[in-house]
C-alpha cells in the first residue's frame, strides 16, 4: 500500500500562501478523487483543495489556523479501500492499534456515493462549522431543508434532522401550570474563538484602509419613479432569457457615466511613487454578503457590456461567492466599488473604501413617499432612494463628491437619457 502527499497547489495570481481554514475530512476517512478534503483562504477568496486520488487519510499534517506556502503537505493518504488500523495525526491524538478480536465493526459505506458521510453538493449552502458539525452527527447535509437565507443549512436544522431530535418534547404538547419561580442567575465565562479565514482578512484589510485613507462620506436620496418603470420593462425581458434584472446593474451604468466626467473617482493613489493613477479601465466591484463574510467580485470592462450581460455575472459571481467558488482574479482589478445595503434593508451608512480605489458608493433601501411637485403646486407619491459616496480626501474634494452625486443623479432621475448615451 502506497502513501500519497497532499500538497497546497499553485492557485494562480501570485498566491504563495493560503491559511488554513478547516478540514472537511478526518484521520481515517475514505475519500474520493477530487473530492474536497480542505478549506484554505487565499487573499480573500476561500477554495476548497480536492483530494489527490481515492483512499484512506492516514494524517493530518497542517492545523486549522496554520499558514500554508504553496508545496507544503498539507495531508498524507494511503492509497486504496482499506486502511492498516493506525492513523496518525498532528491535530488529533494518534490511534492505539486494537486486537483483532476487540476491533471495531467498520462503517457503513454510503454505497450512491462510496464516502462516510456523502460530501455536500454544490448547490447546498452552508458555514465549514456546519458541514463539519454534520460530519460529526453522521447527518447527510444534502438531505437536509436549509431555514436560513437563501436556504442555508444551519446548526439547528440539523440538530432537528438528528434521529434523537424526535425525542425531544414536542412544542406542541400541552403543559400544566407551574408557580413562576425566578432564575437563579450564574456568571458565565467568555467564549473565544480564533480569529481567522476570511474575518481576519476582512479585519486587516478594513483596518489598513482606514488607517491609510481620509475617508468622507456624502448622503442624498434622488427619485427613482422613472428607473422603477425602466427596471420593471427590462426584468420581463430578462425573464424571457432566463436572467434576473435588479437595480445594480443601472446604477453601475449611471456609475460609469459619470465617472468619464470625473476621472478622479477612477483613480488610485501610488504612495511610494508619489503620483495618481487614472485607470482606463471600468471595472466595478459590487459587496457581496455571504455565509463566510463579506466579499467583493469583480465585473471586468463593464462599460462594454449589456445591462443583460452584467445581470448575468452579478448572479453568477454573487452566488459563486456565498459557494465559497469564487476564483482569485475574479475579486482583483476593481477600479470603483458598490454596495448594495438597501437590499436588507439599509437607510444610510458610512462604507469603507476598498484601497487602493479611492471611492465607494453606496445604495439603499427604496421607499415611497410624498414629494413637492414644483410645476403642479401639489404632492405627489414617488419612490425615492438613498445614495452615498464615501471617497479619499487626499484626491476628491467635499465639493468635487457633490458634483459627482448631483450628476449621478440626474442620470439615475432619467434612465432613458442614460441609454441614449450608453455605449
Amino acid at each position: 500500500m502506497s502513501t500519497v502527499e497532499l500538497k497546497l497547489p499553485d492557485i494562480g495570481e501570485g498566491v504563495t500562501e493560503g491559511e488554513m481554514v478547516s478540514w472537511l475530512v478526518k484521520v481515517g476517512d475514505q475519500v474520493e478523487a477530487d473530492q474536497p478534503v480542505a478549506e484554505v483562504m487565499t487573499d480573500k477568496a476561500t477554495v476548497e483543495v480536492p483530494a489527490p486520488d481515492a483512499g484512506t487519510i492516514s494524517k493530518l499534517v497542517a492545523k486549522e489556523g496554520d499558514m500554508i506556502p504553496v508545496g507544503q503537505v498539507m495531508l498524507k493518504m494511503e492509497l486504496g479501500a482499506e486502511t492498516s488500523g493506525v492513523a496518525e495525526s498532528k491535530t488529533e491524538p494518534e490511534a492505539k492499534p486494537a486486537a483483532k478480536s476487540a476491533a471495531p465493526a467498520a462503517k457503513t459505506v454510503n454505497t450512491s456515493s462510496g464516502i462516510t458521510p456523502p460530501v455536500a453538493k454544490s448547490d447546498v449552502l452552508a458555514s465549514p462549522s456546519t458541514r463539519r458539525l454534520a460530519r460529526e452527527m453522521d447527518v447527510d447535509i444534502n438531505t437536509v431543508s436549509g431555514s436560513g437565507l437563501a436556504g442555508r443549512v444551519t446548526r439547528d436544522d440539523l440538530v432537528g434532522s438528528s434521529p434523537s431530535a424526535s425525542s425531544r418534547p414536542s412544542s406542541t404538547q400541552t403543559k400544566s401550570v407551574e408557580t413562576f419561580v425566578p432564575r437563579a442567575f450564574t456568571s458565565l465565562e467568555d467564549e473565544r474563538v480564533p480569529l481567522k479565514g476570511i474575518r481576519k482578512k476582512i479585519a486587516e484589510n478594513m483596518q489598513m484602509a482606514k488607517r491609510i485613507v481620509p475617508h468622507f462620506t456624502l448622503m442624498d436620496e434622488a427619485n427613482v419613479t422613472e428607473l422603477v418603470k425602466m427596471r420593471s420593462q427590462a426584468k420581463e425581458v430578462g425573464l424571457r432569457y432566463g436572467i434576473k434584472v435588479t437595480y445594480l446593474p443601472f446604477v453601475m451604468k449611471a456609475l460609469i457615466a459619470t465617472v468619464r466626467e470625473f476621472p478622479m473617482f477612477n483613480a488610485s493613489i501610488d504612495d511610494d511613487a508619489a503620483e495618481i493613477v487614472y485607470k482606463k479601465n471600468f471595472n466595478i466591484g459590487f459587496a457581496a454578503d455571504t455565509p463566510n463574510g463579506l466579499m467583493v467580485p469583480v465585473i471586468k470592462n463593464a462599460d462594454q457590456k449589456s445591462i443583460l450581460e452584467i445581470s448575468a455575472e452579478i448572479t453568477d459571481l454573487s452566488n459563486r461567492a456565498r459557494e465559497s467558488k469564487l476564483k482569485v482574479e475574479e475579486m482583483k482589478g476593481a477600479t470603483i466599488t458598490i454596495t448594495n445595503i438597501g437590499s436588507v434593508g439599509g437607510t444610510y451608512a458610512t462604507p469603507i473604501i476598498n484601497h487602493p480605489e479611492v471611492a465607494i458608493v453606496g445604495m439603499y433601501k427604496m421607499v415611497k413617499k410624498p414629494i413637492f411637485d414644483d410645476a403642479t403646486e401639489k404632492f405627489k407619491t414617488a419612490h425615492m432612494m438613498n445614495y452615498t459616496v464615501t471617497a479619499d480626501h487626499r484626491l476628491i474634494d467635499g465639493a468635487v463628491a457633490a458634483n459627482f452625486l448631483r450628476s449621478m443623479f440626474a442620470k439615475i432621475e432619467n434612465p432613458a437619457e442614460l441609454l441614449v448615451g450608453m455605449i
